[in-house]
């Protein structure tokens, strides 16, 4: 009787009963979906506060202007709970009075700001880069407009002149068909986070396979385990029994970190447009630039509509698919190697001599995925697309592309002849490892364990 299941189950079943697994399985959604809210929510955040600024404009003698014969007065608008008010008094009294007085900041505006571009502000407690950036985007639009009138430029002519070029990428196919490709950044991002994950989990759950190797080794139980079953079915069933958990907790962190975001973000979704309520706007941020040529329309394939339009086009199903195959297949190939090493040395501190070319693939994979990116159907990316060693992770660097059927077929084929060959050459080391005990091994000595024959 194949004793492969029950020894799956039983990996599986006391791993996810620890408690170390349902606290990560917990905490890890949680971190992941701080990640994402965290930025979103410090762009909104404002203090409930009323913060007051006063503005002092002096002249060349550094001598306050008084309100009529001010150049910037009313330049930098009000805002839901910050107020700017003209001050004519002197700098010198503004900043000896600040601390007790009704004002948090002294915005001065020196006479040669023109020239300078150089603002002072004078503050009880460091500002927000919200106030920072309303402050310095309201005079450079008016020194600007400033700057335009003193040499005669009228502000259409600029206007008229400025062109931005969007680049539209359309991919032609043999049959004369074409398919336009949006926001490739989307579909690099996509395949970024996709390897990554697949990196991290292999490295994450390949050491649970070797620690659990050598504990059982070290503590004597594997010598019971093995009168009843085979070495090769033991070394299975605990690698795929790991990677089963794995998964799980993948999935569970998939289902946990979408629902918590979804669910935030309701509950942050404010009842005004953003653009009233928020300090940091996109709106806000561009609003310094000329504006567009009004007989410009906009293509659907630039700014947030072409965002969508990528987003569209990304093919989740295949996209999902080649991750569930390249995580399995990746973790099954580098999980048998690294059960072979746990049944090889005695401690975990031993594992160094052997961890390093096992290792290193891995983490060379995970820097050719990132420039892979540049260039998806370079040279490069193809090689070690296929290379079986590193395909789980460049693969999924370029599986949001348009790349050629051939190119995954090979790959997934490369991988899974490759991990039938690691798993019989892991399940010799490990057959006579398993029960070696208090003797160094080197790369010799595991020659002639593989050499062995039954």
């Amino acid at each position: 009787m194949n004793k492969i299941p029950l020894i799956i189950k039983r990996e599986y079943l006391s791993r996810v009963r620890k408690k170390s697994f349902i606290i990560m399985t917990i905490l890890g959604p949680l971190l992941f979906a701080t990640f994402l809210i965290l930025p979103a929510w410090l762009s909104q955040v404002e203090d409930t506060g009323e913060k007051i600024i006063a503005v002092l404009e002096t002249d060349e003698f550094n001598e306050p202007r008084p309100d009529s014969l001010s150049f910037f007065a009313d330049v930098i608008p009000d805002k839901e709970n910050l107020k700017f008010e003209y001050v004519p008094a002197s700098l010198d009294v503004l900043k000896n009075i600040l601390s007790s007085s009704k004002y948090d900041a002294v915005l001065h505006i020196p006479y040669n700001v023109i020239n300078s571009e150089t603002v002072e502000l004078y503050t009880k407690k460091q500002p927000s880069l919200g106030v920072e950036i309303h402050i310095t985007q309201s005079l450079e639009k008016y020194i600007y407009n400033l700057k335009l009138r003193k040499n005669n430029i009228p502000p259409e002519v600029l206007s008229s002149v400025r062109t931005d070029i969007a680049l539209k990428t359309i991919r032609l196919g043999k049959d004369g068909s074409y398919q336009e490709q949006n926001q490739q950044d989307i579909k690099r991002w996509i395949g970024y986070i996709c390897g990554f994950l697949i990196y991290f989990f292999i490295f994450f759950f390949g050491a649970q396979v070797m620690r659990g190797v050598i504990e059982e080794k070290t503590n004597r139980i594997v010598e019971i385990i093995v009168s009843s079953v085979r070495p090769f079915q033991l070394m299975m069933g605990k690698i795929v029994g790991v990677g089963m958990v794995g998964l799980t907790q993948f999935l569970v962190w998939i289902i946990l970190t979408s629902g918590i975001v979804l669910v935030t973000q309701q509950a942050m979704r404010p009842g005004k447009p953003v653009t009233e309520s928020s300090e940091l706007t996109p709106e806000s941020i561009f609003e310094a630039r000329p504006v567009q040529n009004q007989n410009t329309t906009p293509d659907k394939t630039t700014g947030f509509n072409g965002y969508v339009e990528g987003i569209r086009e990304i093919p989740f199903l295949k996209v999902f698919a080649a991750f569930l195959f390249y995580f399995l297949g990746g973790f099954l190939l580098y999980g048998s190697l690294f059960a072979a090493i746990g049944s090889a040395v005695d401690s975990e501190t031993d594992t160094q001599q052997f961890m390093l070319p096992v290792t290193i693939p891995l983490i060379l994979s995970f820097f050719i995925m990132i420039s892979t990116f540049t260039n998806p159907e370079g040279q490069l990316a193809v090689i070690f697309s296929v290379i079986p060693l590193t395909s789980p992770v460049v693969m999924m660097g370029r599986i949001g592309f348009d790349i050629p059927l051939i190119q995954i077929l090979s790959s997934m084929v490369a991988l899974v002849l490759t991990f039938l060959g690691t798993t019989w050459l892991a399940g010799k080391i490990y057959r006579t490892g398993i029960l070696m005990y208090g003797k160094k091994v080197s790369y010799k000595e595991l020659w002639k364990w593989i050499r062995y024959k039954n």
